[in-house]
């Protein structure tokens, strides 16, 4: 990539909910000019500079106009910056052609994805752009799947480091959560349950959790779709609404490290419930709420400031082994895991590509497989993220 490109980082869909918290983290922990160029693009200037004055982003910041109908206004886009970080979704439905030309073009690229089914398409028809330009594409740089990608890579590196050999069996199980959906999240759901109805082979590709491994298909894994008690936790576990995503980006990262995690590799995420009765009836309700499908909340619309300030996440990794040594981590984030956090860990993703230029080569990439270590300090640095050992 040309180290002459006008921009580090510009922010694609800055006028958009989660766009314009993007953009206010990166004023505030950036400024202007500083050690990290960069700018707000959307579709209208005036949007822009209301967006840019609302939330009290410096002046002096960039505005590019670039709008998905415009195909040479998105390519001009991207070849002014080094990195792309697109909140534009669901990217089934506008970000194709982005990802397309920034395979093409060189730029680094993060975004929000959890659409496994667009994810797969894209891997086929642009790796081997990303390759030859040395682009590097990282999908799902939010809540899904940052915190459960790196929660697993982070085990298993000490594993390696204190037991010699990494975890074969991880579970990644929510201890607790506070923090709602907002309208993009609604909106690609919907439109991949849409594209599922009338895409032969999509549901199998939603189902199968190796669907992203490029062809490598390890053991049998749990299915996490029904209520269970866990002795070892002395808890009730309920099915977790992300872990379609991210248990397919996680088996993704193992396949890109090399099978760093064994070729036997078994993860599985769910949700705690606690123990007795009360958990078991939470657990059960969990598994039957169809609430995110009936949700009629719009694209633009989200959790108050109030409400994402006081959100949290506290997720917990218990990993084992055939010899039966067992060890615990967890990840836990200080705001609302859809919103305040997410715009944190994507920001960071997007800095972290554009200070480490030799971190990965070019090519389509989870989080810990082309960022790993380097992303899990940014992220405790900065972004108000804990990763520690528990016992």
């Amino acid at each position: 990539m040309s180290e002459q490109r006008q921009y580090g980082i510009v922010v694609y869909g800055a006028t958009g909910y989660t766009g314009r918290l993007v953009a206010e983290y990166l004023n505030k922990q950036y400024g202007v000019n500083g050690e990290v160029v960069w700018a707000m693009a959307g579709r209208s200037q005036a949007k822009l500079e209301q967006v840019r004055d609302e939330m009290g982003i410096d002046a002096a910041v960039p505005l590019v106009v670039a709008d998905a109908s415009d195909p040479e206004s998105v390519k001009a886009m991207v070849e002014s910056t080094r990195v792309v970080l697109t909140t534009v979704g669901p990217y089934q439905l506008y970000g194709s052609d982005l990802v397309k030309t920034c395979a093409e073009a060189g730029t680094d690229y993060v975004d929000l994805c959890g659409e496994p089914g667009w994810m797969y398409d894209m891997i086929a028809e642009h790796q081997a752009a990303a390759q030859a330009s040395g682009a590097r594409i990282v999908f799902s740089c939010g809540f899904d799947s940052v915190p459960f990608d790196l929660g697993a890579y982070y085990l298993q590196q000490q594993a390696k480091a204190t037991l010699g050999a990494p975890m074969s069996r991880i579970k990644g199980r929510v201890r607790a959560m506070k923090g709602t959906f907002s309208g993009g999240t609604l909106a690609s759901f919907k439109a991949t349950m849409a594209a599922a109805a009338k895409t032969p082979g999509l549901v199998e590709r939603l189902m199968n959790p190796f669907s992203l491994a490029e062809g490598f298909s390890g053991p049998q894994q749990p299915d996490g779709m029904s209520p269970i008690f866990e002795e070892d936790l002395n808890s009730w576990s309920a099915p977790f609404v992300m872990a379609t995503i991210n248990t397919k980006n996680i088996h993704r990262s193992n396949k890109l490290l090399g099978h760093e995690y064994g070729e036997d590799f078994v993860y599985d995420e769910m949700m705690l419930t606690g123990p007795g009765e009360q958990g078991e009836a939470m657990a059960k309700f969990v598994a039957e709420d169809k609430s995110m499908a009936q949700d009629q909340t719009k694209p633009g619309e989200g959790p108050s400031k109030e409400e994402r300030e006081t959100g949290f996440y506290d997720v917990l990794f218990v990993g084992s082994n055939a010899e039966g040594k067992t060890l615990m981590a967890s990840v836990q984030g200080d705001k609302d895991p859809g919103y305040g956090s997410t715009c944190k860990m994507i920001s960071e993703s997007a800095v972290c590509l554009l200070k480490n230029p030799e971190a990965a080569s070019g090519g389509i990439w989870t989080p810990a497989s082309a960022l790993g270590s380097l992303l899990i300090d940014r992220l405790q640095q900065n972004a108000g993220l804990t990763f520690q050992m528990e016992s």
